[in-house]
């Protein structure tokens, strides 16, 4: 007689693995994070977002109290809803993504492009404001 290792996750695996016949029954996620890139240069910071096949139209930049906030929504082809697919792993929905920046930057002068599927950010920065005013100490009894 043969032992055989207990695999206690084998099941679990099989279960959520791409060939399971019973994962389309359950709902699909529609959450989409897109990669994004920021970087920082003398003049602006630059942020890009992989979004391909979003329209620019409904995409929608805010920056506000040094947060960049980017939302946008992928709709489903109306005419391919509900036609028969064995298989979608193309997604649709929305998403979401905020930033901090890492400065102040002028937000009125903020500029986006949307090219090959990348959006690109433009936001220049602002001359840092003076803080605090420098007060000198009088020295007195000398």
């Amino acid at each position: 007689m043969s032992l055989i290792p207990w695999k206690p996750f084998a099941d679990m695996d099989k279960f959520f693995s791409e060939e399971d016949w019973l994962m389309p029954v359950f709902p699909k996620m529609d959450i989409i994070k897109p990669a994004m890139d920021v970087k920082e240069n003398e003049k602006e910071i630059v942020a890009e977002l992989e979004i391909p096949g979003f329209d620019p139209e409904k995409i929608d930049i805010s920056v506000e109290d040094g947060v960049l906030r980017v939302k946008g929504v992928l709709d489903e082809k109306k005419e391919e809803k509900d036609k028969g697919y064995w298989r979608k792993e193309i997604r649709t929905g929305s998403f979401e993504r905020m930033i901090r920046l890492p400065v102040e930057v002028k937000e009125n002068e903020v500029a986006a492009v949307y090219e090959k599927g990348i959006l690109k950010i433009n936001m220049p920065k602002a001359k840092p404001k003076e803080l605090s005013k420098k007060i000198k100490v009088q020295i007195k009894g000398k």
